[in-house]
């Protein structure tokens, strides 16, 4: 589960199912007794239609947790200013940073910094079309050393500019008075 509305989808998949639980949060689920396979398979039915999907292998769970550590690392990156991303990933989840590096690389055939970096775009390109901040404000408020680093950065992986990304941005907005000339 990526975002709130992914919460309310399961907790309504788990309601319609019957399944009585006591904690739906990003990538995991508490449930009050023991559920049964055919509850289980009912579920995980119910959320692929969603794009989710039903993990319980502890490896599976692991990596859920992994990603939900980088998320939230990365949309609260400003205040973690001072926090070295392995350092944090290994406090939050109480393991070794290798070992879970390791597990990480094992299951999803990329590496965390891979996958890190891959957030981080995504960041910027939703900062870039919100407006609010220029590119130095973004490289700062993503922990870049720098607006150079960013772009270096965000060019290898997209093969765009930022520039030429924000116009590609201002090109597909259209005014209010020319919406019928469409």
């Amino acid at each position: 589960m990526a975002c709130e509305s992914c919460k309310i989808y399961v907790r309504e998949a788990l309601d319609e199912i019957g399944i009585e639980h006591f904690k739906v949060e990003l990538g995991e689920i508490e449930t009050r007794g023991d559920v049964s396979d055919e509850e289980k398979l009912k579920l995980n039915n119910k959320i692929q239609t969603a794009g989710m999907e039903l993990l319980e292998k502890k490896q599976g769970v692991l990596i859920e947790k992994i990603r939900k550590v980088m998320i939230d690392y990365v949309a609260n990156s400003e205040k973690l200013a001072d926090v070295k991303f392995s350092a944090h990933l290994s406090q939050e989840l109480n393991h070794n940073y290798t070992y879970l590096a390791n597990v990480f690389s094992e299951v999803e055939a990329t590496t965390i910094e891979q996958y890190l970096i891959a957030l981080k775009i995504e960041r910027i390109k939703e900062l870039i079309l919100f407006g609010e901040d220029n590119f130095s404000e973004i490289a700062h408020k993503l922990n870049y050393s720098s607006s150079a680093h960013l772009s270096a950065q965000f060019k290898k992986v997209t093969g765009l500019t930022l520039s030429h990304y924000k116009a590609l941005k201002e090109k597909r907005r259209i005014t209010i008075n020319n919406i019928n000339k469409v």
